[in-house]
């Protein structure tokens, strides 16, 4: 696993030019170079897939990524990470302006010092291989900003490193998507933070779309302080191993939380999620539903957690998993769970797995359609109320067809 090998070896090959978030990762990372296999979040990953995903030369060279056809940029702000262009723009109403180092570190250092290495690994993988030209920070405040779109990607044969963050000031409103994309036979690694300020809102997409052989593990940190509304979608397919990891940490309470995800897999992919979102103060919601279709003898993990400790009295929180099995050697874990300890709160949590409803396949087909498009037409079902929530237009990407032509 050249990875691995590049951590855990004293003269290792990483760059010369080390950020002090390289250096500082790497010697947590070198103790245990790979996640705990007894830990709950990395039971059931495919060990020869994670094996796979580590298994390229990392490169922090830059890359222009192969664009999906229909993606176009017209009315937002578009970054593709390490294209090394400033971002620094003033407006009357708005502003984005980007963040210094020692700004970074002083967000996300604490969370990685303090964190299980287990559960904290992908994020530590990806500080010990991301250089400085691959990590944009951004401060932004104001309304009626564009939206803002910002782009991973990796190249053939190769694995590259991502990092972002995030800071929204007080009263501050934006949609923000993310599009990871995967070329053939590589890997991606992307660790994602926001910060949402009081009274802020933030629409954000997340789209994790590969090709063969592709390989990713996506972090995602949100932090959100008082009267703060943060909205997820997210969308993952056509990756051989995929993971996506949701931490939300409500941190006064009072804080709004909407999630809906999905993920698509076939062949002998293995795509998965994981959530844990934790409220550490009073009156907090989440209302979370994640989706999962599998295919072939593919394999789709979802985990969820929801942390409601003494000081969340009157948490609202729901958690529920629906999940579609399209073959019989295709497999689906899904564990929705609670830990909860305040006593005046209303949580709940379920899981489905079902087939496409033979019920309504027939009431179609009795109606002149052919079975394909009976099962297109339930399947866009499915999809619609996932790929509705995400903060991008079908002008911008038309998700739909992609999907049906996965």
């Amino acid at each position: 696993m050249h990875i691995i090998e590049s951590i855990t070896d004293k003269n290792n090959n990483l760059p010369a030019n080390q950020s002090s978030l390289q250096k500082l990762c790497l010697e947590k990372l070198s103790v245990n170079p790979l996640p705990n296999k007894k830990s709950e979040t990395w039971r059931v990953a495919s060990k020869p897939k994670l094996e796979s995903f580590l298994n390229f030369k990392l490169s922090d060279d830059f890359h222009y990524p192969t664009i999906p056809e229909g993606l176009k940029t017209n009315d937002i702000l578009s970054i593709i990470i390490g294209e090394n262009k400033r971002i620094n723009i003033k407006e009357e109403t708005w502003e984005i302006k980007e963040l210094q180092e020692e700004e970074i570190i002083n967000l996300i250092q604490q969370k990685l010092i303090d964190s299980d290495k287990t559960e904290n690994w992908s994020n530590l993988l990806n500080h010990s291989l991301t250089s400085k030209n691959n990590i944009i920070g951004l401060s932004i405040s104001g309304k009626g900003i564009p939206p803002l779109e910002i782009i991973s990607n990796s190249k053939n044969n190769l694995f590259n490193s991502k990092t972002l963050i995030i800071y929204i000031n007080k009263n501050t409103t934006i949609d923000i998507s993310q599009i990871n994309l995967g070329d053939a036979n590589c890997s991606l690694s992307t660790s994602s933070y926001l910060y949402l300020g009081e009274d802020s809102k933030v629409n954000h997409g997340i789209v994790s779309y590969g090709t063969i052989k592709s390989h990713i593990i996506n972090s995602l940190n949100v932090i959100q302080f008082k009267n703060s509304e943060y909205n997820l979608g997210s969308v993952q397919f056509k990756f051989n191993f995929a993971r996506l990891e949701i931490n939300v940490n409500q941190i006064e309470g009072n804080a709004n939380t909407n999630i809906k995800g999905m993920q698509i897999s076939k062949d002998n992919e293995q795509l998965s999620t994981y959530a844990k979102i934790v409220f550490n103060g009073p009156n907090g919601f989440l209302d979370q539903l994640n989706k999962s279709l599998a295919k072939d003898r593919s394999h789709c993990v979802f985990e969820g957690l929801i942390v409601v400790p003494q000081i969340a009295q009157r948490t609202d929180a729901s958690q529920l998993s629906r999940n579609l099995l399209l073959s019989n050697h295709a497999k689906i874990d899904t564990k929705p769970q609670l830990e909860i300890v305040a006593d005046d709160v209303k949580c709940m949590h379920g899981a489905t797995i079902s087939q496409l409803n033979e019920n309504e396949l027939f009431y179609m087909r009795s109606r002149g359609l052919t079975l394909e498009e009976a099962s297109k037409l339930q399947l866009r079902s499915y999809y619609e109320e996932i790929i509705s929530f995400l903060p991008i237009s079908k002008e911008r990407l038309d998700l739909l067809t992609l999907l049906f032509k996965q």
